[in-house]
């Protein structure tokens, strides 16, 4: 009787310990998003769109302003885009204009609430264009300045509000980097250092993305927080696995109603590779052009969803492969947290 009473008690203490999944779960934290509206739950984050855009400004940096604008009329352009992908399905969406090119966190932030659907802006300078987004002050400030304007964004928020970035937008051109595209990447290794934003990089072509892959590593950053920005423009497919095996993050990003077979052969490749688990896929639409009247046609963000997703489904795809591909990988590629190369 006395051991059939320890064993009893046993199996209650046993029972009020975690399962070994339970605590494999809580020895690996949730990653977390930040939003325009602050960290966002893990279990809200649903589909994501990586590369997408509501404005965009491109006039030459030392012209820009809030003045060519009227937020009131972006806003009403742009909402119902923004609800009818929402209701097609996703529901996070990574907006990639940065600053100096019409970046809007306020703008963001309305729409955000509105629609219900998770956004998400950034820091960082656009070097490509031959540089003529870049501020006067990227020329004659450190990387170690530049990045310190990041970090205090990501810190103390954006432009006087509560709004913090969620990721580092960078571009470069066509390798060779010029001088002040390489200080970019500098600035960037060392404001991921700081505060753990994944830094996504505009890139003319391959060879600017190994580029910028050997700049990071330089500083010690992980591959693993390098989204290569405009991928699919690479033709050398052994540069997507060789970024892919090294850790990087390779984003096919400007997927249109006509490209779909271009889009099918890409993913399938990495597939084939068994690399399908560092791909991020997304269109690259919306656009309401600064300075058109009206902003000019806006491209909706549904295309995607609509009919890519059932298109990859009839040509081999699983429905879990969709999902790692819209779901799993972008929380491991932008969940905020410090990546050290090994």
């Amino acid at each position: 009787m006395k051991n059939r009473r320890i064993f009893i008690r046993t199996l209650a203490s046993l029972a009020l310990l975690p399962s070994f999944a339970e605590a494999a779960s809580a020895a690996k934290p949730r990653l977390r998003i930040m939003g325009v509206n602050g960290w966002i739950p893990p279990s809200k984050l649903g589909y994501f769109l990586t590369h997408e855009h509501v404005m965009v400004d491109f006039i030459e940096a030392g012209k820009i302003s809030k003045d060519r604008y009227n937020i009131d009329e972006v806003y009403k352009t742009a909402l119902p885009f923004l609800t009818d992908v929402r209701k097609a399905g996703c529901a996070t969406m990574l907006e990639c204009t940065p600053a100096y090119l019409g970046r809007d966190v306020q703008l963001l932030q309305r729409l955000s609430k509105a629609t219900g659907l998770h956004l998400v802006t950034n820091t960082g300078y656009y070097g490509a264009s031959k540089e003529k987004h870049l501020p006067e002050h990227a020329y004659t400030e450190t990387a170690e300045q530049l990045a310190a304007r990041w970090v205090r964004e990501f810190q103390e928020g954006i432009e006087g509000t509560a709004v913090r970035p969620g990721f580092i937008k960078l571009a470069a051109d066509k390798a060779p980097l010029t001088p002040v595209q390489q200080k970019l990447v500098h600035a960037g290794a060392l404001a991921h250092l700081q505060t753990g934003l994944t830094i996504g990089i505009h890139s003319g072509d391959g060879a600017a993305a190994q580029e910028e892959l050997k700049i990071l590593q330089e500083h010690g950053v992980s591959p693993e927080a390098f989204v290569w920005i405009h991928a699919q423009n690479e033709t050398d497919f052994s540069i997507f696995s060789e970024m892919a095996e090294a850790g990087v993050w390779v984003e096919f990003d400007a997927l249109k109603t006509d490209n779909h077979a271009q889009y099918l052969k890409l993913l399938r490749y990495m597939k084939d590779k068994g690399l399908l688990h560092k791909v991020l896929l997304s269109q690259d639409s919306g656009w309401y052009y600064v300075g058109d009247p009206g902003g000019g046609p806006y491209r909706p963000y549904t295309e995607l969803f609509n009919a890519f997703i059932p298109a990859l489904l009839r040509n081999g795809f699983t429905q879990r492969d969709v999902d790692l591909v819209l779901k799993r990988n972008p929380v491991e590629a932008f969940g905020v947290r410090v990546r050290r190369a090994d």
